[in-house]
């Protein structure tokens, strides 16, 4: 049996290449908060392969600072498996808010 991998951290990540933007923060964020979710225990057993546009690699490269391939694919899959707070919230009050009065402007 292999031993686990260990994901670099996004710190890490950032160590290793120069990040730049927002993106950055984002794409940490949501590999901390994958690693707390446990989503990156355990053996790296899943294989996904698939072509992208090198325009489109180049930037999420450049705007995360993550240069390896596989990394910067878990940085995209934790992104995608982050619950979106907005969307909850919208899911939450939706009808809740017509009985408000209306502000004038």
């Amino acid at each position: 049996m292999a031993a686990a991998r260990q994901v670099k951290t996004p710190e890490r990540a950032r160590q290793n290449t120069e990040a730049s933007g927002a993106l950055a923060t984002v794409a940490a964020a949501a590999v901390e908060e994958a690693q707390r979710a446990g989503l990156l225990e355990g053996e790296r057993t899943e294989h996904v392969s698939f072509r992208a546009p090198r325009a489109l690699v180049e930037a999420a490269r450049r705007e995360t600072g993550i240069q390896s391939t596989t990394e910067l694919g878990i940085a995209a899959l934790a992104s995608l498996a982050r619950p979106d707070p907005v969307a909850a919230f919208m899911k939450r009050t939706r009808g809740r808010l017509a009985g408000l009065p209306k502000i004038e402007p």
